[in-house]
């Protein structure tokens, strides 16, 4: 016996029978969602208090995944004859095509609904993804876009979650742990400067107070580096954040008596401080 084959005639519907109009419709609909949902969530969010914020904004891609489901399961039916045997015929030929055509794009589409499940990263989270950090302000299929603290929008394609670290700040939490670093001469004594260090932080307007406040410190060959770890009242605050205590600090520190470190060496520094 030979093998049954499925040629294309048995597997689409004659070209008379497809309803050209419906699919207009049906694909004009899914467009017209897709922005509804791309500006109606964010304009809520706005709206809402900032907690809620961010629990909201990363149901975008959810959305949008959804209404692109829904639409291809109501668009196959009218160009591919509804047979089970067609079905996997049809998905199967895209499939390869897709695979081979455009391997990079669907290797970040996969990627990209992995990131939609596992969320190693939301819009409003802050991330560092191939060196460059910045705000997840959208997230689309294929890719993610970052603002960077110079304003600069950056899009990366899903596909870097392969085989890249992607390192969070904040995951989804309205606040995040912020770091400023001062660097002393040897000679001195530790404990003070950590509580003048913690004093700073402590009456810093923009400050936690529901999360610990941290002073911690590492000694190298030609300083003492101390570094000031605690969270503002909202992550956006970061810079300010880091700027207060890194001003109102060296002011504290001087006016002590204390004497910052004149050189550094390429071994005290801090891989933390490239993300900041």
């Amino acid at each position: 016996m030979t093998p049954e084959t499925t040629t294309p005639e048995q597997i689409f519907r004659d070209f008379e029978q497809i309803p050209f109009f419906y699919i207009a419709i049906l694909i004009f609909t899914a467009l017209v969602l897709s922005s509804l949902v791309k500006r109606f969530i964010p304009a809520l969010a706005r709206l809402m208090p900032p907690r809620f914020s961010y629990y909201l904004l990363p149901m975008i891609p959810i959305f949008k995944l959804v209404i692109t489901g829904v639409t291809l399961l109501l668009l196959v039916p009218t160009i591919v004859k509804p047979t089970m045997q067609n079905f996997i015929a049809f998905f199967g030929a895209v499939g390869l095509a897709l695979g081979f055509a455009f391997k990079d794009y669907a290797s970040s589409l996969i990627a990209g609904i992995i990131a939609i499940y596992e969320q190693p990263y939301r819009v409003g989270d802050r991330v560092t993804i191939n060196g460059i950090y910045g705000e997840v302000q959208a997230i689309n299929l294929r890719s993610l876009k970052l603002v960077t603290p110079d304003d600069d929008a950056v899009t990366i394609p899903h596909s870097c979650i392969w085989n890249g670290s992607i390192r969070n700040a904040n995951d989804g939490c309205r606040e995040q742990q912020c770091s400023a670093l001062f660097y002393l001469h040897p000679e001195h004594d530790p404990e003070f400067v950590r509580q003048i260090l913690r004093d700073v932080a402590l009456t810093s307007p923009y400050t936690q107070f529901s999360r610990p406040v941290r002073v911690v410190l590492r000694e190298f060959p030609l300083a003492t580096q101390y570094r000031i770890r605690a969270y503002p009242i909202d992550g956006h605050d970061e810079f300010a954040f880091i700027s207060d205590l890194t001003e109102r600090g060296k002011a504290a520190l001087r006016e002590a008596g204390y004497k910052f470190a004149s050189t550094r060496s390429p071994a005290m520094v801090d891989p933390d401080e490239s993300a900041i």
